[in-house]
């Protein structure tokens, strides 16, 4: 293949679902060639086959010391892509058992059961930042609604000040924005990153271990790996996950649902005559954006994958929007249908690694776009968005819409 799957630039004017699509049609998987910063690897395309891949955690690895989970190799770059920063190991670069024991800390603590009255303290979130969003006018609506709401969520979980939400989102844009010139200005603006963040982490590592409470951050500085207590590195490169994951996918969700409503505006009204078809639409919503790029894998020992002879020490690919667009697992996948029954989707990842938030995060989105069915009556789009130049995010910088009343 000619086109280098793994260009951030690729990316930069939308997905590229055609070009997935015709490379799909040739088969589910395809070997992409190294590039100038990073060796080659497999593209896993086809949505049957990104389930068997997360499906063996045994023979498809995502630890750090084979090569971690994301396109390049993590045990040399780093979590951030940005060298030894000192930043351990999240559980999302752990394979089991360890991966699974981190999970039974935190997948009871993100229940929505564990967190009894927090459908209430989002929707009063959400109503609080409509408020201050005029309709009938040309915003950016990251700023005033969907960037924060996700991350006074993670606020409330981390058990910080709400007003922190700033702060959370300067510093997850510097995790995730290495491809982005915005996001990584300069080795020395990200140092300082870096350093901010890690005297936020030392003071909530040292507070919770003190006097811990029944926050997502008291879990993870208290956790016990093995009958160690979780090192402070590792709390670290977990608060990292928490921060990304915590808010990047219901953000750019957010964001991709307002543009695919204002495509199909009949969607919407749908929506709005009938509240109840929403948590089915959120998956729908889910699936139809996508907003995490790729997970990455390195095959433990030699397999069949597609078609493909996987060889020991490979890396292994997998990217979402071209799997949640597969014709073979989706009718007609390409068009948005808030009606669609999705059984499954592979945006939240899928078996061992499957996202731990993924039920708070369908909330959130349920009750935004819950609330927003009773004041907007339709989205307009009034420039082109600005992306982020990436190809781990298929996110945004700027959107700005006209929210009609």
């Amino acid at each position: 293949m000619d086109t280098d799957l793994g260009d951030p630039s690729l990316y930069a004017a939308g997905m590229p679902y055609d070009l997935f699509a015709q490379l799909r049609r040739k088969g589910p998987v395809h070997w992409n060639p190294p590039a100038q910063d990073r060796g080659g690897f497999w593209a896993v395309l086809g949505f049957e086959e990104i389930l068997a891949v997360s499906k063996q955690s045994d023979l498809f690895s995502s630890a750090r010391e084979n090569g971690g989970h994301r396109i390049f190799d993590e045990n040399e770059a780093g979590l951030a892509g940005a060298g030894d920063s000192g930043i351990g190991v999240p559980f999302i670069s752990r394979d089991p058992p360890i991966h699974t024991q981190y999970r039974k800390f935190v997948v009871p603590a993100l229940s929505p059961g564990r967190l009894e009255g927090i459908e209430t303290r989002i929707a009063a979130r959400v109503e609080a930042l409509l408020a201050g969003v005029p309709l009938n006018e040309i915003i950016d609506i990251l700023p005033c609604f969907t960037v924060p709401l996700p991350l006074l969520t993670l606020a409330e979980l981390l058990g910080v000040p709400s007003d922190m939400w700033r702060d959370l989102h300067r510093w997850t844009d510097a995790f995730i924005g290495e491809d982005d010139p915005d996001f990584r200005q300069s080795p020395e603006a990200m140092q300082q990153v870096v350093g901010e963040f890690f005297g936020f982490c030392q003071a909530l590592f040292e507070s919770r271990r003190a006097e811990p409470t029944r926050d997502l951050a008291s879990l993870l500085a208290n956790s016990e790996i093995g009958g160690e207590p979780v090192p402070f590195a590792d709390f670290v490169g977990n608060l990292v996950l928490a921060l990304v994951g915590g808010n990047e996918t219901t953000r750019n969700t957010l964001n991709h649902s307002m543009i695919a409503f204002a495509r199909e505006p009949a969607q919407w009204q749908m929506i709005r005559d009938n509240p109840d078809l929403l948590p089915g639409a959120v998956k729908e919503m889910v699936r139809h954006a996508s907003a995490v790029i790729h997970m990455r894998r390195t095959a433990m020992r030699d397999t069949e994958l597609g078609g493909q002879a996987i060889r020991k020490g490979d890396r292994v690919v997998m990217f979402y929007p071209a799997g949640n667009r597969d014709a073979a697992a989706f009718s007609d996948p390409d068009r948005f249908d808030i009606t669609r029954q999705v059984r499954q989707h592979v945006a939240f990842g899928a078996g061992a690694h499957v996202c731990v938030g993924s039920r708070l995060a369908e909330m959130q989105l349920r009750v935004a776009f819950g609330h927003l069915a009773r004041h907007v009556s339709r989205f307009e789009i009034v420039s082109q968005p600005q992306r982020v130049r990436s190809a781990f995010i298929n996110g945004f910088k700027k959107l700005e819409v006209r929210l009609v009343g």
